[in-house]
């Protein structure tokens, strides 16, 4: 298990892009996106499959020059996947998205074929991160066995249309709660980002509505998503960030447990709450990703 949250990238947004659109390819480095999603899946027509696979690796070095993260999301079945992976594998890379992940095992056939491809092209093993969709039921009931899989595993997502039409239900924060939470308590046992929110990714026209969706997942402990339009990027990036006065409330009480220290208590009062370690610990938690997230905008300033 990683325990160190230190070691997870900071991929509050993560922009789907498709691989066969000028238009949006060249939109994308301008969106404020920490990652950038290169699709191959359900945004390109079987007719261009292959051109897509084409495009990925100068794609992603556009990117990278940008100064983002590149992700790319393959396709499932498994003779377009080996296909995708082929055409994916290389430097500027660094996750590949699984949709419809059912079990453990097949996460770990995914992950043998990646040390060929990496041994092949000269790559560190374990370049290549895995992020699994969790789609239909059977992903749901393997869900924690998913997450423990492999080292190459970096994170955990609901794939809210696609679950919903596997269980027969409505895509809604009722139908949806369960299984997103199924999802974030495996990704944390295994250390995982826990990504995603509840409700439809689709629905971005009404932002406010989307806000509060973003604002319901960071309390409930994930830490980004996936995005399909480019007005979800600021929304996701702002409500994935610790707030500012989150931030003056962590470090008041962070003083305050400073004094609490000296005068010897191991528990005090605070603003009309009782402080204990706990309590500590989910401000020290807060201000280090303030932290992480300053070195994180400064080194992408610096790249662009």
């Amino acid at each position: 298990m990683r325990t160190n949250d230190a070691d997870l990238p900071i991929w509050r947004s993560i922009l789907f892009v498709p691989a066969t659109s000028a238009r949006f390819i060249e939109s994308a480095v301008r969106q404020a996106a920490d990652a950038l999603q290169i699709d191959l899946e359900d945004s390109v027509s079987p007719q261009e499959k292959d051109v897509a696979r084409a495009a990925v690796a100068p794609i992603a070095r556009s990117f990278v020059q940008a100064g983002k993260a590149v992700i790319v999301r393959v396709n499932r079945p498994w003779r377009l996947l080996v296909r995708d992976l082929e055409a994916s594998v290389c430097e500027a890379v660094s996750a590949i998205s699984l949709p419809k992940v059912p079990d453990a095992g097949f996460i770990k056939s995914v992950a043998e074929v990646l040390s060929e491809l990496e041994f092949e092209r000269g790559l560190v093993q374990g370049h290549t991160r895995l992020i699994a969709m969790i789609e239909d039921p059977e992903g749901v009931h393997h869900v924690d066995a998913i997450a423990q899989a492999h080292a190459r595993m970096l994170g955990l997502i609901v794939g809210a249309e696609d679950l919903a039409v596997s269980m027969h239900m409505a895509v809604n924060e009722d139908t949806l709660y369960t299984p997103n939470i199924m999802a974030l308590i495996a990704a944390r046992r295994a250390g995982l980002m826990p990504l995603g929110f509840i409700g439809s990714v689709a629905d971005y026209k009404d932002q406010e509505a989307f806000r509060k969706r973003i604002e319901r997942a960071r309390s409930l402990g994930f830490e980004g998503a996936f995005c399909v339009h480019p007005s979800q990027v600021p929304i996701i990036n702002e409500g994935f960030a610790p707030q500012a006065s989150e931030v003056e409330h962590a470090r008041a009480l962070m003083l305050a447990f400073e004094q609490a220290q000296v005068e010897g208590k191991a528990a005090f009062a605070y603003r009309g709450r009782m402080v204990d370690l706990p309590v500590i610990e989910q401000a020290r938690r807060l201000l280090a990703k303030v932290e992480r997230l300053k070195r994180f905008e400064k080194s992408r300033d610096v790249q662009l």
